[in-house]
């Protein structure tokens, strides 16, 4: 037999709260997506460059002892290209003047290899040192990746802080209902409800609001991701072009909805519960 509920909130509170915790989990799963996205991005990002790296033989130094350490490290290498002068000026055309002559006296003798482990990075930096400048592009990258796991705690703040708000929201409209109700809650005391059932009643009526709401905020939410990583791919190189939401992403972010009904859910029977102890 269907218990009904005893008592509801008012038009009000129920468009209130719905409006609250639409937005909140719209923000939730914003921040959420875009710290996934963003630490995929960063993965990927190091996986691409951890085995790279830049060896630069500077005007002066010997460029026979450089050539020699990298035919002797073969096992080591998977491929090593080696960089023109005129590759080298192309590049740096827009920044000097005077063309490709005025820069060929203090051009280095570069090559871009890339290692067969990242673990024979540092031993061979080791072997270069004196002979050239050994560069590898993660460390030469690492304020991109600094930047992207500054990004990432920026949206983890955020999603605390609209946590925070759920739970700040949740409990005040338990104590507005329970101080619009106060009439049945001393009827029910007096025909000898317990505190679980009342509690209970409250549960049932913001975990109807909040799943309808936090459902609402997760379908707002998908396409504004979507549209995210679109225009983060516009730029097609970097770390922004590398952000991405997989399949596992995407099963946790409908999971976050669900934790948001959860947790209100349980912050309504905690704030009802001792409401009831303090009357």
């Amino acid at each position: 037999m269907k218990t009904p509920v005893v008592f509801s909130l008012v038009r009000e509170q129920s468009v209130f709260m719905t409006v609250i915790m639409a937005l909140l989990t719209f923000l939730s799963v914003i921040a959420l997506g875009v710290a996934i996205a963003i630490g995929t991005g960063v993965a990927r990002w190091n996986a691409q460059w951890d085995l790279m790296a830049t060896v630069q033989v500077m005007p002066g130094q010997n460029a026979d002892a450089a050539a020699k350490i990298l035919d002797a490290n073969k096992d080591k290498i998977a491929s090593v290209k080696k960089v023109s002068a005129d590759e080298m000026a192309e590049l740096m055309r827009p920044w000097v003047s005077g063309g490709a002559a005025a820069m060929k006296n203090y051009l280095p003798e570069m090559y871009e290899i890339k290692l067969n482990k990242k673990s024979d990075m540092q031993g061979l930096a080791d072997k270069f040192a004196g002979n050239a400048r050994f560069l590898s592009h993660s460390t030469a990258l690492a304020p991109a990746t600094g930047a992207g796991w500054r990004m990432i705690a920026i949206a983890a703040l955020i999603l605390s802080m609209a946590l925070g708000a759920i739970g700040v929201c949740i409990s005040f409209i338990a104590r507005n209902t329970a101080m619009l109700h106060r009439r049945e809650l001393e009827i029910l005391n007096q025909v000898g409800a317990r505190d679980n059932f009342v509690a209970r009643q409250m549960q049932i009526i913001v975990g109807k609001i909040s799943i309808v709401a936090a459902a609402a905020g997760f379908v707002a939410a998908a396409p504004v991701l979507l549209l995210i990583l679109s225009a983060a791919h516009t730029t097609r190189v970097g770390l922004m072009a590398m952000m991405a939401l997989n399949g596992t992403a995407w099963l946790v972010l409908m999971a976050l909805p669900i934790a948001i009904s959860i947790f209100a859910i349980w912050i309504t029977g905690r704030t009802t519960l001792k409401i009831l102890k303090n009357n």
